[in-house]
């Protein structure tokens, strides 16, 4: 049975092959890729032994089949995973610049990928944490209503709520994210974000500030601040700190090494693990992912991990 649950969009990315080609000038894509960030978060967690299921959508399609497969062969339980074969699935074209920004266009709003609807708790009895990205509720408000009556449910039965904003502005418009967002803050324990993202929603000028304001949430008791190459640095309540070394790889493609991140994290925890060795896993996993090209690729088991956390080669 799941202990990981986690609700939100799958699609497939349809990549630019290399850098610096913009979306509105004819240039050849590599894909489809099996995509979506809270999909990516499920698969590498899943590759890690966690028990991890994913309610989410697709339509009845290739590129439907095309996630579906890759999920299961991951060990993602999706049967909750709505098919919908009126609807096509979602889908995001990419491109990258070699300043290390990036530029989206989603086709997901009006697609299975946002379309589920809230499982009964039943289903899932031994939650322990259920994972939430910012873009799924960025993504549609129904769907952000679901999410949250799930966030609910979960609570109710004695799990803990993770999040990552993964704010993306392409997906960003809704009015209502704010409150959604704060509704979010109420109730996490374990917050994943980006500096950035750290500093908008604690709505200050320093980390050091922006801490502080987050164990003014009740139920807060880690903040892992990512920060892609330079590392993370865990932050607990009781006022403990400790900064952690980015693993180096060969970088291929970046996409999805943050949600490679998150799962390999998530599991860590439900694992059993300490803070520390779960924030390896994740630096670990989050490098093996950023080795590959694709949002959901690279050698990630708990084989690689352990061999890029001792310093061995694999």
């Amino acid at each position: 049975m799941a202990k990981l649950l986690i609700m939100g969009e799958a699609l497939v990315e349809i990549m630019r092959d290399r850098e610096d080609i913009p979306l509105n000038e004819a240039g050849y894509f590599r894909g489809p890729f099996p995509s979506g960030a809270p999909a990516i978060c499920a698969s590498s967690a899943a590759r890690l032994g966690c028990d991890t299921a994913l309610v989410s959508g697709v339509g009845e399609d290739d590129f439907g089949r095309c996630i579906l497969d890759r999920l299961v062969h991951d060990g993602v339980d999706i049967s909750h995973v709505l098919v919908d074969p009126a609807v096509s699935t979602g889908c995001a074209f990419v491109t990258y610049f070699s300043d290390g920004s990036r530029k989206f266009i989603f086709h997901m709003g009006n697609t299975p990928a946002v379309g589920a609807k809230a499982p009964s708790i039943g289903d899932f009895p031994d939650v322990e944490i259920m994972h939430i990205m910012g873009c799924s509720l960025m993504a549609r408000h129904t769907f952000a209503m679901e999410i949250l009556k799930t966030m609910h449910q979960v609570i109710e039965t004695g799990g803990r709520i993770s999040f990552d904003p993964n704010i993306r502005r392409e997906l960003a418009g809704d009015s209502a994210f704010s409150e959604i967002l704060e509704e979010v803050m109420n109730h996490v324990s374990i917050f994943l974000p980006g500096k950035e993202e750290l500093l908008a929603i604690t709505g200050k000028n320093s980390v050091e500030e922006a801490i502080h304001a987050c164990h003014t949430y009740p139920k807060l008791e880690i903040v892992l601040l990512k920060n892609g190459s330079k590392g993370s640095s865990l932050y607990v309540r009781s006022g403990q700190t400790k900064n952690f070394n980015a693993y180096p790889v060969t970088q291929v493609d970046a996409t999805g090494a943050g949600d490679s991140f998150d799962g390999a994290f998530l599991a860590g925890l439900i694992g059993g693990e300490s803070l520390e060795k779960s924030v390896q896993m994740a630096a670990a996993a989050g490098a093996l992912n950023a080795a590959a090209f694709g949002p959901m690729e690279g050698n990630i088991n708990p084989a690689s991990v352990k061999a890029l956390i001792e310093g061995k080669a694999m």
